[in-house]
């Protein structure tokens, strides 16, 4: 292992319990960012692939059902809330590696922050998403896509798009540790592709069968893409449902919804693997 392991102790005041909750957390990030100098190829393959998929939406197969206006700037901030779903794959591979290799249950019996382990994912995953993202503005720049509202909408949308790969990363990290085997993780993988093409990503909800589209429209992808779309002043899916209306106040409740549910099933389900 690369990174050198610095442990705390569970004693002491609150205070030294969070600093040292803090250290540990980071040391696992920093394992995790380690593996990235040993695999880059599969750094690269997770950034390049969600470029694959917007050159190919937007050049090969090109048009939107049911979009009014310039696709391009339809169909750029879709393909930067679907890259949020994409590339759980190598987190719930990272999980289940571990897990098999027994280095779980190592780190759980030394003297560290029972939570560092996840936490140290959570946070490598994070700034990789990160980079993915910056990757595919500068992409979408570059193909003409642009945003025309001020400096704090654009933040304000990139909030957003963290917070659901945020929530879409404990949702993995819980499945992961439910299977509990690499080869599993394929199984568990199809389930992400229905969410993330049955969303208004790349065609309107309005050109799609009345039933079809009520399920786009409160898909928690959706919400993030019209918000963003909104934010961002590009053209959206359009519209009047409450789901579509209220689109920034779902982009926040679905994700947090989410997180909820799935962050402590994830603590308790680590917790609970030894026993």
């Amino acid at each position: 292992m690369s990174a050198t392991l610095t442990v705390g102790t569970a004693h002491g005041s609150t205070g030294s319990k969070l600093r040292w909750a803090a250290a540990d957390s980071w040391t696992m990030t920093r394992r995790e960012l380690a593996h990235w100098a040993r695999r880059p190829a599969q750094v690269v393959v997770g950034l390049v692939f969600p470029v694959m998929m917007l050159m190919m939406f937007g050049y090969l197969i090109g048009g939107g059902r049911g979009v009014d206006g310039d696709f391009t700037s339809y169909l750029v901030p879709g393909m930067f809330a679907m890259t949020m779903a994409f590339g759980l794959d190598a987190t719930m591979l990272a999980v289940t590696q571990d897990l098999g290799k027994g280095v779980i249950d190592r780190f759980r019996a030394m003297p560290m922050y029972s939570g560092a382990v996840l936490v140290g994912r959570s946070v490598a995953d994070m700034l990789q998403s990160a980079v993915g993202l910056s990757v595919m503005i500068a992409v979408g720049y570059a193909l003409g896509w642009r945003w025309h509202h001020g400096f704090a909408s654009f933040l304000a949308a990139v909030g957003l798009l963290l917070l659901l790969r945020f929530a879409m990363l404990w949702i993995g990290i819980h499945l992961a540790l439910v299977a509990g085997k690499p080869e599993l993780v394929q199984a568990v993988q199809i389930l992400v592709w229905p969410v993330t093409f049955l969303s208004n990503a790349i065609a309107a909800p309005q050109s799609m069968p009345a039933w079809l589209g009520a399920i786009v429209e409160w898909n928690p992808l959706s919400a993030t893409c019209t918000a963003v779309r909104g934010l961002f002043g590009n053209p959206d899916a359009g519209g009047g449902s409450w789901a579509a209306t209220h689109a920034e106040l779902l982009a926040v409740a679905w994700p947090a919804a989410l997180i909820a549910v799935f962050f402590p099933l994830a603590v308790k389900r680590f917790r609970d693997l030894s026993r």
